[in-house]
Formats: structure tokens, C-alpha cells, sequence
């Protein structure tokens, strides 16, 4: 009982204190203070934000420094309110005693902290990366301007899991985020940059570029995870029983990813497949543009883009239409009537494929008498273009409207197709069957009746 009425005497004193301290003309001055400062800071932070044309004023500056400018100006308020609060602070400094503005001294830290993190994070273009290091940081920063770093750090250390040999804590997931996070993001940007380098290598070719990218990507990415994890102090030989864990799972249940991740990374070595090829492979037709870890895309003229598996072109039969030359040929057939002269059409179909501006001069065009059929002479031209991506039908089309003209010039006729003629024949099943010797047969009619 004596216990409970020490305890609630210590929570009464407390709060008498803390009342007292809050209802204390220096606390509601400094206060005061700082909402005045913090209202002329907002509003003429609004007002140069709403004045300053940021895209015109500097159209003509560097991204780097564009996204510096733009981070200066959304904290312009900020830095009116912290010059406003320091100059306050430095007079009240001189007139008395330190404590008596030490709440502003606190508000000039954690804006100086907030104006810093948000520079040197104003270079991150990706909003959610931007919003967690920026709230990360600042927290950091605000534990150790308020003196409770040590203690914050203690209490969640002290909430922790132990596997094995290694200790997880709520601190050590919280600084493992973090740092993944930061560290990801910058092993993207390097592999970008990289990229851009890599693409602008004209010596290389555009399979050796995706592939170089990939590579540099994953290894990227694998020394941003090796190094976090070693930063924090995880052993990575505590990981042994968890990597076995996800290679055993890789062999089961992740098969058609590592697949297609491994005929990705032999398509992109072996050349056989590269950006801006005109391949088909099924059903689908189109030309191969982006070349990722799992699937490749395929442009269709129809506007639509597919993801076909990588492991697809390994294991199916793919046509690559400009594999080792861009030359295509293409053909279309046509008959003329028996009362033309065949060596005036076969030149007047090599005339029309000349033309059609997608066909090309070499090699030749060359059109083949291919049978003497039962009402008109058959044809067969071959031409060849360079632009399958461009379309098969359309330019086969413009050949034979091209022909069309062509062979009318030339008095070539193209026959007419007649009318069909089907005859009917019943047979009964009762029927005996016709005697050996035909000579003898009588001749029937194939109509019972």
C-alpha cells in the first residue's frame, strides 16, 4: 500500500512540475516565438514559390542542379523561420540567461537538420525512396539533437530473436532497411549511369550491350546486399541454413524463373536473338525490343506487345527474319490467260515490283513460269525488301496493285474464274459390284432411278 501511495505522489509531483514549467512566461514566450516565426515563414515561402518560375528561370541549367533549386525552393520557409528563430535566439542570449531560449536553440537544430537532409535528398527522383531516407535521417538527427539517440538505440536492441547463431533485433531490422534501401538506390543509379555508358559504345553490339548491363546490374546489387549485411554486423556464415532453405526452394518452386533468367542470359551471350531483330516465334510476329531477366517483348504491328518467356526461344522453334542479314523475300502468285505471251507478263510483274518503293533494286526481282494449268498459265514472283518490321502484307499488297497496272499496260489478261460445276454421285450399298471384264458392262447412269 505504501508503495502505491509512493508511486502516485511521484506521478502528482511530476506533473505539478511540468505544469508549472509549461505555464512559465519564458516557455509561452518562446512558443509564441516560434508559431510568429514559423507563419511569416509559410507565407513567404508561398508567395516566392507562387512568384518564381523555377522551369523558365533555369531551363537552361544542369538536372543536378535543377533538382538542387527545386529542394531550395521548397524549404525557403523553412530557412526564413530558422534565420528568423536564430537571430531571436542570439538576442535573447545576450539579454538572458541560456535556458530561457533553449527551446529555440532546439527548433533552429531540428530545422537546420530537416533543410540539410532535404538538399542532399533532393537528388533522389524516386518519391518513396525520397520520403523514407528523408524521415530516416531527420529522426536520427532529432534523437541526437534531443540527447535520446543512446537511450532509443538501448530500448530497441533490447527487443530481439535468436536463430541459431544470429540475434535479430528490432534496431538491427530497422538498420538494415534503412541502409538496404539507400544502398539499392545507389547501386541503381550507378547501374544506370553505367548503362547509358555501355549504350553509347558503338562498337559493341546491341546484344552484348543488354548482356554487359544485366551484368553489371547483378553484381551491383549483389555487393549493395553483401556489404549492408556485413555493416550491420550479420555474419553471412549465420546465413548458411537459409541459403540452403532458398536453393532448395529455387530448385522447386522457383524452376520457370531461374529458367528463364538463365535463356535470357544465353540468348543475350549466344547473339542469336538482339534488340531490333524481326523474328517469329508460335503464333506471334514482331520485332524484338526490350530483352529483360525474364521475358523478351515482341512489337506486333497490331500495337500490342508481348512477354514471351525466355525460356520459349530455347525450347521452340524461332524464325529471326534478319539473324544474319536483313534482306527478306517475299512472293506472290498470279495467272494469266493462254492467249497472253508469258515473257511480256514475267517482265511486266518485275516492272511492278521496281515500283514499290520498300522493294529493293538488288537483289533482282524475278518472276517464274511455274505450270500450265487446266484454264491459264500460273506465276510466281520472288522480291526481296530490308524492312519486315515494317509490314509483310501491305508491301505484298502494293505489288499486286502495282501488277495490276502493269499488266494491263502490257495486254496481258488475267483470267476470269467461272462458274463452278459440281456433280453429284449416289452409290447404293446394295449395288453389286461392276463385272471384271468392263467391255462387257453395260454402260449406267451414276443417278439410281
Amino acid at each position: 500500500m505504501g508503495n502505491v501511495q509512493g508511486a502516485l505522489a511521484s506521478v502528482s509531483d511530476a506533473l505539478h512540475g511540468l505544469f508549472a514549467e509549461l505555464s512559465s512566461f519564458w516557455l509561452l514566450l518562446q512558443f509564441g516565438i516560434l508559431l510568429g516565426a514559423g507563419a511569416i515563414g509559410t507565407l513567404a515561402g508561398i508567395t516566392i514559390r507562387r512568384r518564381l518560375d523555377l522551369e523558365a528561370f533555369g531551363s537552361g541549367w544542369p538536372p543536378v542542379v535543377k533538382l538542387l533549386a527545386r529542394a531550395f525552393i521548397d524549404c525557403v520557409g523553412t530557412i526564413i523561420f530558422i534565420a528568423i528563430v536564430f537571430i531571436v535566439r542570439e538576442t535573447m542570449l545576450s539579454l538572458t540567461w541560456p535556458s530561457r531560449s533553449y527551446l529555440l536553440g532546439v527548433a533552429v537544430s531540428l530545422a537546420t537538420a530537416w533543410v540539410v537532409i532535404a538538399l542532399v535528398t533532393g537528388l533522389i527522383r524516386n518519391q518513396f525512396v525520397y520520403r523514407v531516407v528523408s524521415i530516416a535521417a531527420w529522426t536520427f538527427a532529432a534523437l541526437d539533437i534531443l540527447g535520446l539517440r543512446m537511450a532509443v538505440r538501448a530500448e530497441l536492441d533490447s527487443y530481439a530473436v535468436v536463430f541459431g547463431g544470429l540475434r535479430i533485433s528490432a534496431l538491427l531490422i530497422i538498420k538494415s532497411a534503412v541502409l538496404l534501401l539507400v544502398a539499392l538506390w545507389v547501386a541503381n543509379a550507378l547501374s544506370d549511369f553505367m548503362d547509358r555508358r555501355v549504350k553509347a559504345a558503338s562498337e559493341l553490339t546491341p546484344s552484348v550491350q543488354v548482356l554487359i548491363s544485366k551484368l553489371i546490374r547483378i553484381l551491383l546489387i549483389a555487393f549493395a546486399i553483401i556489404t549492408v549485411l556485413s555493416s550491420v554486423g550479420i555474419d553471412l556464415s549465420a546465413l548458411a541454413f537459409f541459403s540452403g532453405a532458398i536453393g532448395v526452394g529455387i530448385g522447386f518452386g522457383l524452376q520457370k524463373i531461374v529458367s528463364n533468367f538463365v535463356s535470357g542470359i544465353i540468348l543475350l551471350a549466344d547473339k542469336s536473338i538482339k534488340p531490333g531483330d524481326v523474328i517469329s516465334v508460335g503464333e506471334h510476329f514482331g520485332r524484338v525490343g526490350i530483352m529483360g531477366a525474364r521475358y523478351t517483348s515482341v512489337d506486333t504491328r497490331d500495337g500490342r506487345e508481348y512477354l514471351i518467356p525466355n525460356e520459349d526461344f530455347i525450347t521452340q522453334r524461332v524464325a529471326n527474319w534478319s539473324y544474319s542479314s536483313d534482306l527478306v523475300r517475299l512472293s506472290v502468285t498470279f495467272n494469266t490467260t493462254y492467249d497472253s505471251d508469258p515473257r511480256k507478263a514475267q517482265a511486266a510483274a518485275v516492272e511492278a515490283a521496281m515500283r514499290v518503293a520498300r522493294v529493293v533494286p538488288k537483289p533482282t526481282p524475278q518472276c517464274m513460269l511455274t505450270a500450265f494449268g487446266p484454264t491459264s498459265i500460273q506465276y510466281e514472283m520472288w522480291f526481296w525488301i530490308r524492312d519486315p518490321a515494317g509490314g509483310i502484307v501491305n508491301v505484298q499488297s502494293d505489288v499486286l496493285l502495282a501488277l495490276w497496272d502493269t499488266l494491263a499496260k502490257a495486254g496481258v489478261t488475267i483470267p476470269k474464274p467461272g462458274p463452278a460445276r459440281v456433280i453429284y454421285e449416289i452409290a447404293r450399298e446394295d449395288e453389286p459390284d461392276p463385272p471384271k471384264d468392263q467391255d462387257e458392262a453395260a454402260p449406267r447412269s451414276p443417278f439410281p432411278g
